[in-house]
Order: C-alpha cells, then sequence, then structure tokens
C-alpha cells in the first residue's frame, strides 16, 4: 500500500512523534460518541457466544425487520465496543445498513480448538472448505450453494482471546442470507469440543417464554432447518448463526446518488478548473507538467470537505449539498513529449496509501507516459490521502469516527470523476495543455482510462465501477476488503500501535476491523467488487480490469487479489507462477486461466523471486518487498498499455512465468 515519500515520513512521524499524534487523537474523541443505553432493558448481545457481546459476527441477531430496504432487514446493533477511556462505538452510523459486509470475515471464539486436527480448510487449501465433512460450513440460503473460505486463529491474540476468522475466498452475494456451522471441532489432543452451556441450552428441548434464551432459541429454528436441508445436523454442532449481505442500494447507493445528482447538474459540460502552474521540459520523459484545481460539488458536512468531515445527509436520508458547497480538487499532470507529436492517450492515476497527487510525477509513471503516450492526470484519494493522517489515527482511537474516512473517501471517488470530465472535455480548449500552434497534447475523444497502485489499485476498483467514463482500468498490486489486508500488511504495524492503546483486547481489535470495513465498503473496491466488471450499476458501462499482483508483496496481501479475481470474474495468465513458489495445495484455486491473450479481465502475476508470504494473518518480513517491481518492469507497462488501448491482455512473458529480476 506504501508508495509515497509522504507516507514514509507519515510514518516516521508517527514512531517519533507518538504523544504528539495520540493527543490529536484524544481531542478528537468526544462523549459524543456514547451509545444510546440500549432498548427495552436488553444488553443487546448475542447469548450463544459469550466471548465478547457481538459473537459471533456478523449476525442477524443484530437485525431488525423493516419494510423499507431492499432486504427487508435493517441493522439494529444497540451495544457494541468501548475504547479504553471508556467510550463505546456509536452505531448510529452502522444501523443505517439493510446487512453486512459482502467481504465479511466471520468471527467467533473456539476455546482450545485446533483448526489442523479439527480439518480446517487453511488459506492453502481453499478447496478443503467444500469437503461433504468440512467442520465449517457455510451455506446461502438462496442456492442452498456452499460457499469456499479459508479459517484462521488470529496469529497476533494471545491463546485466551484468539478469534476464528473465516474469510471468504469469493465475496458473498448482495442481498442474501448465509447460514454457518461450525461442528465437529477438536482441541489439540483430537477430543471433541462440546457446545458452550448456552448454545447447548438452545439445541435442547423447547425452552418456556419466560426463559431468557427462548427468544434466541427461536431465532435459531431456521437457521438450523436450511443447515439440516444441506445435510448439517445437530450431532456435533459447536455453534450455528445466520447473517444477512448487504444490499446494492445500501452499500453504493450514497455514492451513485452523489454521482449522478452532481452528473446530471453539470451536463455534458467539463467542470470549471484553474491551471495555476506550468512547468515545460520537466526531464527526458516529460514536456510539460501542468497543476491546477478542478471543482466538483461537495456533499460534505464542512465548507471545502476538510479532513474531520462525513456526508451532509438531507431529509430524504441521502447525501445533501450545503448551499454553494465546493470541493477543491488539487490535480497534477504529467504530459510525455510524445504528445507533440501525437496527442496522448487521457488517463486518470491513483496514488499510494496516505499519498498525494504528486505521486503521478513517479519514475514508473514517467516511464509509463513516455514509452506509450499516455497523459496522465492525478488527484488526492481524500480521506487517505496525506492531509487526512491525523484524521485516520483519530478513527483508529474511536471507530465511531471512522465515518468520516468512509465518507470523504466517496467524495473523492467524485473528485476523480470530475477531474477526468475536464480531462476529456475541458482541458484541450486551455493552452496549458496545447502545443505552440494550438494543438491539443491530449487527444480529442479518445477513452479515458485509469491506472493506479497500491491504494491506487484497491481505490482504483471502486472508482471503476461507479465511472460513467471509464471502460478499462489497470490495478496495479491490488486487493479489496482492509479488514483481511490491515494484519496482513507490513505497513500496518506502525498504526496498529494506536489501536493496540485504545482497544488493547484483540478479540476486540477483529471486532473492530470488522465493524470499520462496513463502512469501508462504501469506499474501498470490496464494496463494489460484484459490480466492477459484470453487472453494471445503472447509468454505468461494463468495464474491463487487468490486475498486476506481486508475488510475495509485503504491503498488499495477494490472497485478498484473489479473493477479488474470483469475484470480479477475472482469469489468471498461466503458467502463473514456477512450480514450487506458491505454498497452495491448489494454487490460484478456481480461478480460470488464460494463456497468449484475453479479452475481459484478468490478472496477472509478477514474481521478483521473493518468498511467499506467511500462512497466518501477519504481514511478510522475509526477503526484500516486491511491491513496486511489477509498474517498474518495461514489458508490464507495456502490457498494461496494450489492455488500455485495446481491451486486449497479451502474454509478453513469452509463454512462461512472468518473472521480473530484481
Amino acid at each position: 500500500m506504501r508508495a509515497t515519500s509522504l507516507h514514509a515520513r507519515s510514518l516516521r512521524a508517527l514512531s517519533a512523534g507518538a504523544a504528539l499524534v495520540l493527543s490529536a487523537a484524544l481531542l478528537a474523541v468526544t462523549p459524543a460518541s456514547a451509545a444510546p443505553a440500549p432498548a427495552g432493558g436488553g444488553d443487546g448481545c448475542d447469548p450463544i457466544d459469550p466471548a465478547s457481546c457481538l459473537l459471533p459476527f456478523p449476525s442477524n441477531w443484530y437485525t431488525k425487520a423493516d419494510p423499507h430496504t431492499a432486504t427487508g432487514l435493517r441493522i439494529n446493533m444497540r451495544t457494541t465496543l468501548k475504547n479504553s477511556l471508556g467510550l463505546p462505538v456509536a452505531p448510529d452510523e452502522w444501523n443505517r445498513s439493510d446487512g453486512f459486509s459482502p467481504g465479511s470475515d466471520l468471527l467467533s471464539r473456539v476455546p482450545g480448538v485446533d483448526l489442523a486436527r479439527s480439518g480446517a480448510a487453511p488459506v492453502t487449501d481453499i478447496g478443503a472448505s467444500l469437503k461433504p465433512d468440512a467442520p465449517i460450513v457455510i451455506v446461502d440460503t438462496a442456492t442452498g450453494q456452499r460457499w469456499p473460505y479459508w479459517a484462521e486463529l488470529d496469529a497476533n491474540a494471545p491463546d485466551d482471546r484468539k478469534a476464528l476468522i473465516v474469510r471468504p475466498a469469493r465475496n458473498f452475494v448482495e442481498g442474501h442470507r448465509y447460514a454457518v456451522a461450525l461442528r465437529n471441532l477438536r482441541d489439540a489432543s483430537g477430543n471433541l469440543i462440546p457446545p458452550n452451556a448456552a448454545f447447548a441450552k438452545i439445541l435442547g428441548p423447547a425452552l418456556p417464554s419466560s426463559d431468557p434464551l427462548h427468544a434466541r432459541q427461536k431465532a435459531e429454528k431456521k437457521v438450523l432447518a436450511d443447515l439440516a436441508e444441506r445435510g448439517v445436523k445437530r450431532d456435533g454442532l459447536y455453534l450455528a448463526w445466520d447473517f444477512t449481505v448487504a444490499s446494492a442500494r445500501s452499500i453504493a447507493g450514497p455514492m451513485l446518488h452523489i454521482r449522478d445528482d452532481a452528473l446530471r447538474k453539470l451536463g455534458n459540460r467539463s467542470p470549471s478548473f484553474l491551471v495555476t502552474q506550468v512547468t515545460n521540459n520537466v526531464d527526458d520523459k516529460i514536456a510539460r507538467e501542468v497543476k491546477g484545481v478542478v471543482w466538483a460539488p461537495s456533499y460534505l458536512d464542512q465548507y471545502g470537505g476538510l479532513p474531520g468531515s462525513a456526508f451532509h445527509y438531507g431529509k430524504d436520508g441521502l447525501p445533501s449539498r450545503l448551499p454553494g458547497n465546493d470541493q477543491a480538487v488539487p490535480f497534477q499532470c504529467e504530459i510525455p513529449k510524445a504528445a507533440f507529436g501525437k496527442p496522448a492517450n487521457p488517463a486518470l492515476y491513483g496514488h499510494g496509501l496516505l499519498g498525494s497527487e504528486g505521486e503521478v510525477a513517479a519514475g514508473n509513471v514517467k516511464s509509463m507516459a513516455d514509452e506509450h503516450d499516455f497523459a496522465f492526470c492525478a488527484t488526492k484519494w481524500i480521506g487517505m490521502s496525506s492531509e487526512d493522517v491525523p484524521n485516520v489515527i483519530s478513527a483508529l482511537a474511536d471507530i465511531s469516527r471512522f465515518r468520516t474516512v468512509a465518507d470523504r473517501l466517496q467524495q473523492s471517488m467524485l473528485n476523480f470523476v470530475f477531474l477526468g470530465r475536464a480531462m476529456t472535455r475541458g482541458f484541450a480548449a486551455d493552452k496549458a495543455f496545447q502545443d505552440d500552434s494550438g494543438k491539443p497534447l491530449i487527444a480529442p475523444g479518445a477513452p479515458l482510462t485509469y491506472d493506479g497502485n497500491s491504494q491506487g489499485g484497491i481505490m482504483g476498483g471502486a472508482l471503476t465501477a461507479v465511472s460513467p467514463d471509464l471502460h478499462r482500468s489497470v490495478l496495479g498490486v491490488p486487493a479489496m476488503n482492509y479488514s483481511t489486508l490491515l494484519n496482513r500488511s507490513a505497513d500496518f504495524p506502525q498504526y496498529a500501535k494506536v489501536l493496540d492503546l485504545f482497544y488493547p483486547d484483540k478479540l476486540d481489535q477483529q471486532i473492530g476491523l470488522a465493524l470499520i470495513q462496513m463502512l469501508w465498503d462504501r469506499g474501498e473496491a470490496d464494496g463494489y467488487a460484484w459490480h466492477m466488471t459484470g453487472h453494471p450499476y445503472p447509468g454505468t458501462p461494463k468495464h474491463q480490469v487487468l490486475m498486476h499482483v506481486a508475488f510475495g508483496d509485503h504491503q498488499v496481501a495477494t490472497v485478498a487479489a484473489e479473493v477479488e479475481a474470483r469475484t470480479i470474474g477475472a482469469r489468471i495468465h498461466a503458467p502463473t507462477v514456477t512450480p514450487g513458489r506458491s505454498l497452495d495445495t491448489v494454487p490460484y484455486w478456481n480461478i480460470p486461466t488464460f494463456g497468449a491473450s484475453t479479452g475481459g479481465s484478468g490478472m496477472v502475476v509478477w514474481d521478483s523471486g521473493s518468498p511467499a508470504p506467511p500462512t497466518t494473518n501477519t504481514p511478510p518480513t522475509a526477503g526484500r518487498d516486491p511491491h513496486s517491481d511489477p509498474r517498474s518492469n518495461a514489458d508490464a507497462r507495456r502490457q498494461k498499455a496494450i489492455f488500455l488501448t485495446t481491451g486486449e491482455i497479451v502474454d509478453v512473458c513469452g509463454g512462461d512465468p512472468c518473472v521480473i529480476t530484481p
């Protein structure tokens, strides 16, 4: 995820000036975060997993019927986590949703469980999750389909607080309900682990209405019936529950609303923009660098949409613009020398973790521009840009504040859409984007494309899904689902210090990451993946995506890129890696392959010789980090250029695995 010197400086600042940064976080954590008291005098907790109030998670126990939503449900969390200051997470923002994340990691606590002795599918053998006798079963109740996953214990936690984490190998389907069963689980000695007292009682005879578990037993009947219909009986059952995935309207509705509202008012015009700086003859690759500002309507609750702002909601429950509120969208464009002979292809560029638009001047981007005649323009991923570092840290201190990150990320996608409109409908008329004869340097009428790396690869998937103008995007060293990525990233330990201080219990941390993901879905690829290529949103074309993955990446977990590929229907270049390099029983399980070339969407794995990543939810530490290698490779750039201009993913590796010599 790291890609800029700005990010490196932010990490050093967090280490060296932790007291100052944490003081800012403490100031941001106010009593306004306090959750309302549970209704009806109940504590709102699910009694079937006593390890923590919200376990198992996600669960329909934390929903209520609502005929006005697409799923017929609404999240109804009444009690949540508390941080070390005693402030509970206010559930209001979560309770807007009509279900849980399509990338939900399923959390529970099974004291003493040994997953290997139990036969649970590890990350290296996803196919084992579909065996008839698998000890963990996930069933799509709408189709009866068994869902693939891998299971792991939190390697960062002490034994008495280790979460059992079950992660989907392909995102769950929006609006569908899933039943989950844990059965025949065993400890290290091979002994069967019996259910806890509460769940054992629920499995027993009907309880009277006066019993505290009566309502829970009643809710469990449908789950047990759905599982029994698919061959999962009560014998050996340790725990069972169900959850419903949020609808597309719930996840993407706010983003699509601000997009449609803003573009309806813009019409076919270019947004307003101002060029503030032009630098000629930058170097041997770039003839002109242009900086400036594009204006986009802002739907945030502070004028100018500063870090820490969140959506301003109207009476209809949708984001609404404060009168006259505009977002100043800074941009930086790199125009190659080749554009003075043949106008360049227009492309948006997406920067890496907590970076800025200045990353578009990186050497690999300049090389791509020069070699293949692309003009790249970039802006900030506000919400997760250099200016957002203090606010991101404060959101780790009080999870209630995470809506400010997610809402600014959605505004940033609109900002990118407006920058793209300016590139293709306005820049050509400005002399900063013309040669001395007045000829445009960006090809008029050429299709807009996207190329982003790391965080730009993650966010680029979401932007692609909602963009009415992009048809092809390259996602460099990408993935999705930060609840999977964070523990597996070498970038996260510095930020995890804040989480450790404010949510020191490791089981609480996993619940916290799952809660955060529900909001993050609104502003990253995980929430948009089902619509990234096929199944386009209304008013949106189908898209093609090329994913470039770095084998053994230290910063973006490649296993999460594989989940993304399965979800979006991407094919993978084969042969993918040299035999023996992958630790998997079946490498790249259930991802179709292509050889010489393919249309549609695809994933190419670039191998620089770094060790395979750990099989636990911990970051790689061995060997060199290959994170930047694909974008720095001329063959990879050539493959990107061909794809962006023709839609074909061609084999540039001579029929062999794609290997890079660092």
